[in-house]
């Protein structure tokens, strides 16, 4: 008994280290194959990466790096939430945005005072990003459209939506840039002095994103609600036979997802430009397909992608000072994930073989012993 246990626990402690050195080669890697590109460009690889570190490690570029990774993180946790039941939504891009021009003409009107308007700024993305991202769960289920064609759809119409009510209802002109009216002092999201030295402060919603980091694993690994959700993406079939509504699966998962995504864009309305313009960031919810990717839909895993692609966004501009092309940066984030997913992969590979073998040796150390036991049996 003994002996089972001390093979048990090694084994989970292998596939532990498995896992934890997975990403950490995979970073090695992307780092390798960028020098190889660099060297063939004519730079110095060491240089290059020194001048990143350099640059990032500055007070005031700390302090937009984790600014920056919390719009990511949150982001992240909208698809995760998604992958984790094999729902891609897509769509999370085209949710933010709508949501956001949507609270931004609501906070702009000051319907409330104070922290009350900026609760309801919060409430208002929430409800928007889980109302717009519902109706591909909706499609999913009522006519079986796939979610991937649906969301990217969703995605356009959100953004042509977005530009008819920020243009002929939430808009007004401030010198040649057309913006909603600015959210009220006192309805800001307040800022953070955590980096000592830096001139900026952290956002807030640093906290939220937290907390929210803290509710996903909380709801994916002690609830019911998450326990069907991870039944239900592992087998559809499985799902089905254990009673599981996976209908209502998929339209809870697809809301709580747009829910989630309807925030990404309050980092930046109440703690950055405080008003929607067409200028207002895009493109952060393809930045949180990656970072899911990148940190395999663990929160922990996520926050820690989140920063590393915070850094390299925020210090590519050191590289031009070096007469380096900034998307080498890009060339790096690509290679990085790519090669988490493969690692992972090959991770995944290693240990079903490896169980496959555990399961067949005791079979035959089971069946040995059987054997023993009979032949001692006819010798008596």
């Amino acid at each position: 008994m003994t002996s089972f246990l001390d093979r048990a626990l090694g084994r989970v402690r292998l596939g532990g280290w498995l896992a934890f050195a997975a990403p950490l080669l995979a970073v090695a890697f992307a780092a390798l194959i960028t020098s190889a590109v660099l060297l063939i460009a004519g730079h110095r690889p060491v240089a290059a990466f020194s001048a990143l570190v350099e640059y990032g490690s500055a007070p005031r570029t700390m302090a937009v790096i984790v600014n920056t990774a919390t719009h990511y993180y949150i982001a992240a946790l909208a698809v995760a939430i998604g992958f984790r039941m094999n729902l891609f939504n897509i769509g999370v891009d085209g949710q933010y945005r709508l949501a956001a021009v949507v609270a931004a003409g609501v906070g702009g009107a000051a319907l409330l005072p104070g922290v009350l308007n900026l609760l309801l700024v919060i409430l208002v993305a929430v409800v928007v990003g889980a109302l717009w991202s519902a109706i591909a769960g909706v499609l999913k289920v009522v006519r079986g459209v796939s979610e991937v064609i649906s969301t990217i759809m969703l995605n356009a119409i959100a953004t042509g939506l977005g530009s008819w009510l920020l243009i002929n209802h939430l808009g007004v002109v401030t010198g040649n840039e057309m913006a909603t009216r600015p959210i009220p002092e006192g309805s800001r999201m307040p800022g953070l002095s955590l980096i000592p030295g830096a001139d900026l402060p952290v956002t807030g919603f640093l906290v939220l994103a937290v907390a929210l980091g803290i509710a996903y694993h909380v709801l994916l690994s002690r609830t019911r609600f998450g326990f069907e959700l991870r039944a239900t993406g592992q087998s559809l079939t499985a799902a089905v036979a254990s009673g599981v509504d996976v209908k209502k699966m998929v339209i809870a998962a697809m809301t709580v997802s747009g829910a989630v995504a309807g925030l990404i864009g309050m980092v930046e309305l109440l703690s950055g430009s405080y008003r929607y313009s067409n200028n207002f960031p895009a493109g952060l919810g393809f930045t949180g397909i990656a970072i899911a990717l990148l940190g395999r839909n663990h929160p922990v895993g996520m926050a820690l992608g989140a920063l590393l692609w915070s850094f390299l966004d925020n210090s590519s501009d050191a590289l031009q000072l070096l007469d380096i092309s900034k998307e080498i940066v890009a060339i790096m984030q690509g290679v990085t994930v790519l090669s988490v997913i493969i690692a992972y992969e090959l991770v995944h590979r290693y240990q079903v073989v490896a169980g496959q073998r555990r399961v067949g040796k005791e079979l035959s150390a089971s069946g040995a012993e059987d054997a023993a036991a009979g032949t001692g049996a006819l010798a008596r």
